[in-house]
């Protein structure tokens, strides 16, 4: 599959409103998918993300395991959609763990710490939060559209935590 058809998939979804209906046309492809221009769990992550917007986190929970376990190139580790969808079914504990052991391996991308950070944000982890985007800033290979988007979000962050700018804050300046 291209992401040109997988494009036009997901318009047709948007345009109709039908997020079960894409989600099982993509549980479908993941089951049958053998190679393309994006792997086997950039597409298991596509079915998670639309199960969610479908009111189906439990589904979306399975997808996001099976893309992680899958191994396959995605922009954001598998395992960040775990952790948000563990806490959006009432399960913090659990996403938690699935966070540290995701901090603990390293090796996560800038656009994977700015996922984290927003959803800890979402649930109320500011501390976190803030280490997330921190690390991720500090990740980036110079100036890039995520690296600016976790400036904004640090920079949120640590006002809400009532703390003084720093060194990161001033590159906000510079900042798309």
């Amino acid at each position: 599959m291209t992401s040109e058809q997988l494009n036009r998939l997901l318009d047709q979804a948007l345009l109709q409103g039908d997020h079960d209906a894409l989600a099982g046309r993509l549980d479908a492809l993941a089951r049958e998918y053998e190679s393309g221009e994006m792997s086997r769990a950039a597409v298991l992550v596509l079915a998670a993300e639309q199960w969610r917007l479908a009111g189906r986190p439990e589904i979306a929970l399975e997808r996001y395991q099976q893309a992680a376990e899958d191994g396959g190139d995605v922009v954001i580790d598998p395992r960040a959609g775990i952790a948000d969808t563990l806490f959006e079914l009432g399960r913090a504990d659990e996403a938690r763990r699935a966070l540290a052991e995701l901090w603990d391996e390293g090796g996560w991308t800038p656009d994977t710490a700015l996922a984290v950070a927003e959803t800890l944000v979402a649930y109320g982890d500011l501390p976190a939060a803030h280490e997330w985007a921190t690390a991720g800033v500090r990740a980036c290979q110079g100036p890039t559209a995520t690296r600016d988007a976790l400036l904004r979000l640090r920079y949120r962050i640590r006002v809400d935590l009532g703390m003084p700018e720093d060194q990161l804050d001033a590159m906000l300046d510079g900042a798309g």
